[in-house]
């Protein structure tokens, strides 16, 4: 796997006009959205970390890449793709069929249902309580697309990062939040901001609304670019440094089925 993976970088260096004919020229500038802990968050300093940005830099690595990061917030992450900003889109980003009108896909890198999440003694139990309340979500993502489309009876209030959304449901500005399950568990209920709350409602994952798993997105004309990517992920999942990365934030295999 390692020497096709070089193979690949190397062609892709070509391709992409590095200035000397080996893969140690690659350079890949990741898009990412720094509000989404454990995914991508800043140090008390301000360095990007996170289980995307390890993945990223990892990658990189399997590459003979080297990285660079530029922060967007998530609704600006694909125009900004397509403006040639940055190479490929890192920020726990939904494959989904409306997504792949604008941007390709590498393969999956995790895969995780959503979910909601309210006050404890609020009484909410199943998305039937929820007609009449208010509920938050990131920008652009799949939960905002579910909601407006199948939950017209629900207020839809939108913020440019999930920790603005923590704040307003911590405030009562909301009466419960939707989003990626794993990401509510270790973003907020394990926090202390998150003790009086917990998750209601049943998994999500219908493809219809939420896609085929967090990809990397990329221009449709980098398909040299998707494939390296793609085949960075797998040695990753072969030679342990995937799990390596993911047990430092997660109990279970969050890669997914």
């Amino acid at each position: 796997m390692k020497t096709a993976l070089k193979s690949i970088a190397m062609t892709l260096a070509l391709a992409v006009g590095a200035s000397a004919a080996s893969a140690e020229d690659l350079v890949i500038r990741w898009g990412t959205e720094a509000g989404y802990k454990p995914f991508a968050f800043k140090t008390a300093d301000g360095e990007l970390t996170g289980f995307d940005i390890e993945i990223g830099n990892a990658i990189c690595e399997e590459l003979n890449a080297t990285c660079s990061w530029q922060e967007h917030e998530f609704d600006a992450l694909i125009a900004a793709l397509n403006a040639n900003k940055f190479d490929a889109i890192l920020a726990s980003m939904t494959n989904t069929d409306k997504r792949q009108r604008a941007i390709d896909f590498t393969g999956k890198y995790y895969n995780i249902p959503s979910t909601f999440v309210g006050r404890s003694d609020a009484g909410l139990n199943d998305e039937d309580g929820l007609a009449g309340k208010t509920v938050g979500v990131q920008r652009s993502t799949i939960m905002e697309d579910y909601l407006r489309n199948e939950r017209k009876d629900v207020t839809v209030k939108t913020y440019p990062t999930q920790d603005e959304i923590w704040l307003d449901l911590v405030a009562g500005r909301l009466d419960a939040a939707m989003g990626g399950k794993l990401q509510i568990v270790e973003g907020f209920l394990n926090t202390d901001q998150g003790k009086e709350f917990a998750l209601f409602g049943r998994d999500y994952a219908d493809p219809k609304y939420f896609g085929y798993g967090s990809s990397i997105g990329v221009r449709k004309a980098d398909s040299e670019l998707r494939d390296a990517i793609s085949g960075a992920i797998l040695a990753l999942r072969e030679n342990g440094k995937y799990a390596e990365i993911n047990d430092k934030y997660f109990d279970i295999d969050i890669y997914g089925e």
